[in-house]
């Protein structure tokens, strides 16, 4: 009757939306569209609090990227013409910095095939259709096979469910063929209806992606926010992606418009709630730092301590200067006595170069007489 290739996928799927349509089922009624509603949208809930701490290292992996971003720049313009180097070199960053890029994608990459995986299980209600996926079965086969985990009277549960007159497995744009399957539960809803459902969510989705994508940019950092692929990223999270919900929305079944909604919901107060707890963090640890600056530091009127080590020959002059200072007997009679022998030496000197002198003297004189005898 399916394909088995994702039922990894719908089949958990099928679990969590099943068993919270049989809480709010309890509360409400087995076929209140409201409790059908819930059981979608706790669905997601469900989902994104599997996600929180792949979330809460995606918002720190983020930050880190931007921490980053002037020694990526630095490499880019070194490397820019080697990009294997550049590569290698990117490589060797992250991992200094314990950046992991795939942390950054998980969370998203994870809601990818639980929203596929609920809309094929929502399209699986309504199997009278003819196009990609559907099985062209009539409304009486439809009514009577039972959906994944769901079982017959779960779907003549789900058929029976309306929102404002409205189902939730149904799209402005569906088929009349496919409308009459309602038809027996709970009568032949009208496009009116489903639009009138549907432009709401429709419009609200719109405004809740551009809201969640303008936080999300406002918490970047200027130079984040100047690279090139940063910039087009934001445009399309801003503007794009949220026209396309409004766009794509006709197409959309109810329910996937109420996932779409309450996501968004969720990510708004999660992003708050998350980058509070890393801005507290942040500020505990700069308000640490600051303490530990301010016990280090000298108190009020103390000189500064120098704790650097001296060289070993002011070390030993040092010791020398405290061993002549006055007052101390023994440091006297030394620096008299070398005092003393310093002046008899000075003595002894002069008189070698005296008596020196007196022979240079006496030796000419000689020399003199000798030479006049020699000319008598």
């Amino acid at each position: 009757m399916h394909s088995a290739v994702l039922d990894f996928i719908y089949y958990p799927v099928s679990w969590i939306l099943w068993f919270w349509h049989r809480v709010f089922g309890f509360a409400f009624g087995a076929d209140n569209g409201f409790a059908w509603a819930l059981a979608v949208v706790f669905l997601v809930f469900t989902l994104r609090l599997v996600l929180y701490k792949p979330f809460v290292k995606q918002v720190r992996t983020t930050r880190q990227m931007q921490e980053l971003q002037p020694q990526i720049k630095e490499l880019q313009k070194k490397y820019k013409n080697d990009r294997q180097k550049m590569a290698t070199e990117m490589q060797k960053l992250q991992k200094e910095n314990g950046f992991n890029p795939v942390m950054g994608c998980l969370p998203i990459l994870a809601q990818v095939p639980v929203f596929l995986g609920l809309f094929h299980v929502l399209r699986s209600f309504n199997r009278t259709g003819h196009g990609i996926g559907q099985l062209g079965m009539t409304s009486e086969q439809n009514a009577h096979t039972a959906n994944y985990i769901f079982g017959v009277d779960d779907v003549q549960s789900f058929l029976s469910a309306r929102i404002f007159g409205a189902p939730i497995s149904a799209f402005i744009t569906m088929p009349v063929n496919q409308l009459e399957a309602f038809a027996d539960f709970g009568g032949l809803p009208t496009k009116l209806n489903i639009a009138l459902v549907s432009i709401p969510l429709m419009i609200i989705a719109g405004l809740a992606t551009h809201f969640n994508a303008r936080a999300s940019v406002a918490r970047q950092t200027p130079e984040a926010a100047a690279a090139p692929q940063a910039a087009m990223m934001n445009k399309l999270a801003l503007w794009v992606f949220p026209l396309g919900v409004m766009v794509g929305g006709p197409f959309l079944p109810i329910a996937i418009l109420l996932y779409w909604v309450s996501n968004n919901f969720w990510t708004y107060g999660q992003q708050h709630l998350v980058f509070g707890r890393i801005a507290k963090e942040e500020e505990a640890k700069k308000q640490v730092k600051l303490e530990q600056r301010a016990q280090n530091a000298p108190k009020p009127g103390a000189k500064p301590v120098n704790t650097k080590k001296k060289p070993a020959s002011s070390a030993a002059s040092d010791e020398a200067s405290d061993d002549a200072e006055p007052g101390s007997p023994s440091t006297n009679g030394t620096a008299g006595g070398s005092a003393k022998n310093t002046n008899g030496a000075a003595k002894n000197t002069g008189k070698n170069a005296g008596q020196r002198k007196s022979g240079s003297q006496k030796r000419q004189g000689n020399r003199g007489k000798a030479n006049q005898k020699r000319r008598r």
